[in-house]
């Protein structure tokens, strides 16, 4: 049984572009739940690896602006969804998402695919689609491509959508939770209609077995009608905190909003900006057609406070399982670690450690799989803060998007300004920078036992620099390193040794309500 007990006996086979995000993450299972195979399309099949549906899915490498893979992962498949968006990917990305669309609905013809389900934004009916933001009007015109083709699509337009771990809960959480008084745009006035992910993920899933003369959009909402001003001051009431005074604004343009989310949220400028951009206009449901093919279930959808209730329960007892970082930041470098020492790309500069620490293996690992987030990294805290403060400032993640779960790691996770791309559990920990440089940087981190039965530490920095100003900038932070890297080294096995995390915490599992869970 899946989501609500939804189930269907019609076995298919679905191909699920977009499973490292944060919709796809969490349809994967349900779909699975429901009885169907699945196979993912993922460009770094890597990152699906320690999902704990992992072992019962396909994986398919490949990307869909790229027709050769795309057609190789849609062989034999009944049902494919696109749940791929150029969200904050910077100039260009309307071609590509047109681009890619096109290339998956050409795919899917050409296999035989039964049915293409998409997942898109809800657009106001009164506004021309000339005055719509770059963002909705890409998502409208993907859409379009979608019902335009000869494959039958099912369209589903959601406005908020309101989970555990989304850019919407998380904007609307820590705008709520940071500033008691906020000066706010005018845009906390505009009508919005909310939808809890439980309800997205049920009808994505109904949306397989819908009949074959179906071919249309569909708006989906919960059954509130709210401004953003109402859902601030309920998140206020649900999370136990005192009243907001919100005053708004005019003179915050969109633009301008971005930089202010961005200044007290984890969430980016560059993922803030259509976010705000979509709460300019009304955008409300106008119609509920879809209860027809995916029938609605008592007290369902939820409500907008019981949907934000079971997102907060969630962040509370650190059970969230995708987030809205878990997909790849658009513009971060994506290259693996280079193949060391026979790497022939160019300088390759390091700072090496290593310490020997009188603790099991285990015990060292568990102060490493912990590090970011609440925690930490065990030297000189105000130099990481101001260094994602940094980053923040050229438009980069910063290091507030903290970690999806308090204890856990798993590759594809955003930690702070770092993305995991490899774990060894028990052993290596490799993580790959995301905010801005002229290069590309990593960082090793080893629990090693020697031959004498020590346990050791060892840990690499290392970074590819691009250019004349990749080498300066290396040659300008060197001397520095022996207090970062080298203060990070000596407090990550003395935490161990103490059995402490990096604000004396014994125990990590304390720390449920970590900056970045979500």
């Amino acid at each position: 049984m899946g989501i609500d007990g939804q189930q269907d006996t019609d076995r298919l086979h679905c191909l699920v572009a977009g499973a490292s995000g944060y919709i796809g993450g969490r349809l994967v299972p349900e779909l699975l739940t429901a009885g169907h195979q699945v196979r993912c399309l993922a460009r770094s099949p890597a990152k699906l690896r320690d999902h704990p549906w992992a072992q019962d899915a396909e994986v398919a490498q490949g990307d869909v602006t790229d027709a050769d893979s795309v057609a190789g992962a849609m062989q034999g498949i009944d049902v494919a969804y696109y749940l791929v968006h150029a969200l904050g990917s910077g100039s260009g990305f309307e071609e590509t998402d047109r681009r890619a669309a096109r290339i998956f609905a050409e795919q899917a013809h050409a296999a035989g695919v039964r049915r293409i389900v998409y997942l898109g934004g809800l657009t106001p009916q009164s506004v021309p689609e000339s005055q719509l933001s770059p963002h909705l009007r890409s998502r409208a015109e993907v859409g379009q491509i979608f019902l335009g083709g000869p494959v039958p699509a099912t369209v589903l337009r959601a406005a908020v959508v309101i989970g555990s771990g989304s850019a919407s809960f998380e904007m609307l959480r820590y705008l709520t939770e940071r500033l008691p008084v906020m000066v706010t745009p005018s845009w906390v006035h505009t009508r919005t209609q909310p939808i809890g992910v439980r309800d997205v993920l049920r009808y994505l899933v109904g949306s397989a077995t819908m009949p074959h003369d179906v071919d249309r959009a569909f708006d989906v909402g919960g059954p509130d009608v709210l401004t953003y001003r109402e859902m601030m001051r309920a998140y206020a009431r649900i999370a136990r905190l005192r009243r907001r005074l919100i005053v708004p604004v005019p003179v915050l343009t969109p633009r301008l909003s971005s930089h202010w989310v961005g200044l007290v949220t984890p969430v980016p400028a560059s993922i803030a900006r259509p976010l705000t951009e979509s709460l300019r206009h009304e955008v409300i449901c106008h119609e509920h057609d879809i209860a027809q093919y995916v029938p609605d279930l008592p007290g369902r959808p939820l409500p907008f406070e019981q949907a934000l209730d079971l997102a907060l329960r969630r962040v509370r007892e650190a059970q969230v399982t995708t987030r809205w970082s878990s997909a790849s930041v658009p513009g971060a470098p994506s290259d693996p670690l280079p193949t060391d020492p026979d790497w022939a790309g160019g300088s390759l500069y390091k700072d090496e450690r290593h310490l020997s620490v009188d603790v099991s293996q285990q015990a060292l690992w568990k102060v490493i799989e912990g590090i970011g987030g609440d925690n930490g990294w065990y030297s000189l805290p105000l130099a990481w803060a101001v260094r994602g403060w940094l980053d923040r400032f050229v438009g980069g993640v910063g290091l507030r998007r903290g970690r999806r779960d308090a204890e856990r790691l798993r590759v594809g996770d955003s930690l702070d300004f770092w993305r995991v791309e490899e774990i060894e559990h028990g052993r290596l920990l490799r993580l790959r920078a995301e905010m801005r440089l002229p290069g590309l940087a990593w960082l090793e981190m080893h629990a090693e036992t020697d031959e004498a039965g020590q346990t050791c530490y060892r840990q690499r920095a290392l970074f590819h620099p691009r250019g004349l100003l990749g080498h300066a900038y290396w040659w300008s932070v060197a001397p520095f390193h022996a207090l970062v890297f080298g203060g990070m080294a000596r407090n990550i096995t003395q935490a161990a040794a103490k059995g402490m995390s990096a604000h004396g915490s014994a125990s990590r599992g304390d720390h449920a309500r970590h900056p970045g869970a979500g």
